[in-house]
């Protein structure tokens, strides 16, 4: 894919126009001037806004080869999103919650891991392409926030039992695709938070009207883009592949009986009707191995007292008298500043060397079963250790109990996201200018 597509796609996954927001303007400010086309709690979403990302969605419909909505019909959806996600950010601002420029950086080197770049040569990179880093950056820092918020209000308030857990284990292979992963997209036909019977009768009539032209032949994404109300229907409601046991628990008994590009009759929920299309399946590996090493080591620290070249002259004279013979886990409990491991004698146990430190794990992986290592730092302070064993761990009881953990929530998150963005949007002022 061309780096410029890469970029593109992953701004317009985050949500946000990834062109300079000032391009959507004319170049002659005194014909066109800036302007609020929607009033959102004591913030507004500016014409501007609206523009550069309804031009970024046209221009990723165009290339994936999808049919645009009417423009006013998608530049409605746009606006929704940009409200809904004014919205969340008020509500981070208010919880105090912030992400920091370490924290956006991190996560902009990664964007720049994935597209071959050096982080440093970003914004040059971005410049050449016609994008603005700073806006990106700040879009980037304000996806990020309502990540966080999301898994405040939401993803943490799911809670999930010992009893759910070990059922979920009990059910192991007989349960709904334990050995398969399913690829799956749906529209939503919402109601408020507090619908009445005939909003949802409405509802459920448009939602019968989608499935028939979905029956004659109409494209999913393109009628999620233009009808869905959930926040991914601008990128045509596709949720990505998901094992049966991650499957939202409403989709499970339609997914059951379906084929790979059939559509579900409309589902009715607290949130509204869904249409669910199974894209495709695919089978899944269900054992899991991993590589331990098991190490003891001695750290000493630098303090007040014992400064940086004190402390490693100290660990040397200490693994001198391990190769004269003393005991090591004798000289770890009395000496390690490691709180840890000390009391243990050094010992951390079996582990994957990715756990430590990048320094701490080079070392590890350079030695020899019972080869004491040479004196080190990081940024802990000063080392000593040694490697005790090492092995093949099957960990796939301890896998299938995160996954059964993991997937009682993922099961359970779809739809009170799409609930606690109702409720959200129901209870804020909100008013439209255009």
């Amino acid at each position: 894919m061309h780096r410029s597509r890469l970029f593109l796609t992953v701004f317009v996954f985050l949500g946000f126009a990834a062109a300079d927001r000032a391009s959507a303007q004319s170049a002659d400010s005194s014909i066109l001037l800036d302007k609020v086309v929607a009033v959102v709690n004591e913030g507004v979403v500016l014409q501007s806004e609206l523009d550069a990302q309804y031009a970024a969605i046209s221009e990723r419909l165009q290339d994936s080869g999808q049919p645009p909505p009417p423009t006013d019909v998608l530049r409605d959806q746009v606006l929704e999103r940009l409200i809904v996600n004014r919205l969340q950010l008020q509500r981070a601002e208010r919880m105090g919650i912030r992400v920091s420029d370490a924290m956006l950086n991190n996560a902009l080197s990664e964007v720049a891991a994935r597209n071959n770049i050096p982080f440093e040569q970003l914004p040059q990179v971005m410049a050449t392409q016609g994008l603005s880093y700073p806006l990106y950056r700040e879009d980037m820092r304000e996806q990020m926030v309502m990540d966080q918020l999301r898994q405040v209000e939401v993803f943490r308030r799911i809670s999930v039992t010992e009893r759910e857990i070990k059922q979920c284990l009990a059910r192991g292979e007989e349960s709904f695709g334990a050995n398969a992963e399913f690829n799956l997209s749906y529209i939503l036909v919402g109601v408020p938070a507090a619908a009445t019977a005939a909003q949802f009768t409405e509802a459920e009539a448009e939602a019968n009207a989608l499935y028939e032209r979905l029956q004659e032949g109409a494209d999913f994404a393109a009628l999620a883009v233009a009808n869905s109300d959930s926040e991914n229907g601008l990128d045509g409601g596709g949720i990505g592949w998901r094992r049966g046991d991650q499957i939202p628990t409403l989709f499970v008994d339609a997914v059951r009986s379906m084929n790979d590009g059939d559509v579900n009759e409309p589902i009715r929920s607290s949130s509204g009707f869904y249409l669910i299309r199974l894209n495709e399946t695919r089978g899944v590996t269900g054992r899991s191995e991993i590589q331990q090493t098991r190490v003891r080591h001695i750290l000493i620290q630098p303090n007040e007292i014992l400064d940086d070249a004190a402390a490693q002259q100290k660990l040397e004279d200490i693994r001198d008298r391990l190769l004269a013979g003393e005991d090591f886990g004798d000289l770890a409990k009395l000496n390690s500043d490691d709180p840890g491991s000390g009391n243990q004698g050094g010992d951390l146990g079996w582990t994957t060397s990715d756990i430590f430190v990048p320094e701490f794990t080079e070392v590890v992986e350079s030695l020899e079963l019972n080869q004491l290592s040479d004196v080190f730092r990081s940024r802990f302070g000063w080392h000593v250790l040694e490697v005790m064993g090492r092995r093949v761990y099957d960990n796939t009881d301890e896998v299938k109990r995160n996954e059964c953990a993991m997937s009682l929530r993922n099961a359970r998150v779809g739809e009170e996201t799409e609930l606690w963005l109702r409720r959200l949007r129901d209870e804020a002022f909100v008013e439209k200018r255009i």
